[in-house]
């Protein structure tokens, strides 16, 4: 029915392709895997050239009040070692990452409702007041228009919130009743009205889903136009309702980081820490896959292996700077840099 090698090069071309055509793209990867990555890899450079943006990332509260099926984190593990920073502790996290040449802070954390409003805008006040030339990005879940209006009148340039999945059953597969996939939706819009820059995602291999619901994740995506996407492997963790589920496939998490960046051909795409966790060269072959975001961890090392959203999560001993600098030297190896940029999406900067 359909010419797989023309479709790939339609999609560099027209970056429009119907749902049909991107599932036949997605059952019939194996024989255009290599075509694909490389004509990713192509339009990623000529957008962003051969520069690598890290993002500082701080894991602030593993306090949590949903609970989520598949999330380490959720509020119905009595397992989890729980823990929050101080704003003094999360803005001395930033201090040390300026001095390792970071320029973009996430933030990052459960929904926990001891950070009102007004202690969240104090961080971001203060981080963005001791560091002018730097963005920082929010990751902390559903929040009314006010709160995030509040939060983006306070200097937030970035807000992180994956859909998870764009199909609504599925949805209700992977949260419990009291949360909305209608809600999740309304949050990105509203972030994007508020000009955030925005970033969407989903769980590649989440249980329930089908190679039809990934196909309708692209659509999704173009039609959304988010700033920033980040997709990464299903892992379980043992403390869920999922805990004994298959992981996702990071062969298919790359495919798809390919066509994301040829769907979208200007967006932030993050190789993720759990896919570096479900493969050891995951990151690197994310970046030859299309991606050009990295996210290391300045969180404080006691604190590291508490965050757990899945089993065996990556680099949680490591220090930030001895990180940063192991990161800096396999990125070097593949051809690439990590540059001390705030990496704005090309058109917000």
């Amino acid at each position: 029915m359909y010419n797989t090698a023309e479709l790939i090069d339609k999609l560099k071309t027209e970056t429009i392709l119907s749902r049909d055509e991107y599932l036949h793209l997605i059952k019939n990867r194996g024989v255009i895997r290599e075509r694909a990555a490389e004509l990713a890899g192509s339009v990623r450079d000529g957008i962003y050239g051969k520069s690598i943006y890290i993002r500082g990332l701080i894991e602030f509260t593993n306090y949590c009040r949903n609970n989520c099926y598949y999330c380490g984190i959720r509020a119905g593990n009595d397992k989890a070692d729980r823990y929050r920073l101080t704003p003094e502790e999360i803005i001395g996290c930033s201090d040390s990452g300026y001095e390792l040449g970071f320029r973009t802070f996430v933030l990052q954390g459960g929904e926990d409702p001891y950070y009102s409003d007004d202690i969240l805008s104090r961080v971001v006040r203060d981080i963005k007041g001791r560091h002018p030339d730097c963005a920082v990005t929010l990751s902390v879940g559903e929040k009314s228009y006010e709160s995030y209006r509040k939060l983006r009148n306070a200097g937030a340039d970035r807000y992180l919130l994956r859909h998870e999945t764009v199909n609504r059953e599925h949805y209700g597969m992977l949260h419990p009743d009291n949360m909305s996939w209608d809600n999740r939706m309304q949050c990105l819009r509203n972030l994007k009205e508020l000009g955030f820059q925005t970033g969407a995602g989903f769980m590649v291999g989440s249980p329930g889903q089908t190679e039809e619901d990934l196909a309708d994740e692209l659509l999704f995506l173009k039609e959304l136009k988010p700033e920033m996407v980040g997709i990464g492997p299903f892992i379980p963790h043992q403390d869920t309702p999922f805990g004994k589920e298959t992981a996702g496939s990071a062969e298919l998490t790359l495919f798809l980081l390919s066509l994301i960046r040829l769907t979208l051909p200007d967006v932030l795409l993050p190789a993720t820490t759990a896919l570096g966790t479900i493969d050891p060269m995951g990151r690197e072959k994310g970046i030859l896959s299309g991606a050009n975001v990295l996210m290391p961890n300045l969180s404080p090392v006691n604190v590291r292996g508490k965050y757990l959203l899945y089993d065996n999560k990556i680099c949680t001993g490591e220090e930030a700077a001895q990180c940063i600098e192991c990161l800096k030297g396999r990125v070097r190896k593949i051809g690439y840099e990590i540059v001390t940029d705030r990496g704005d999406h090309k058109d917000c900067g």
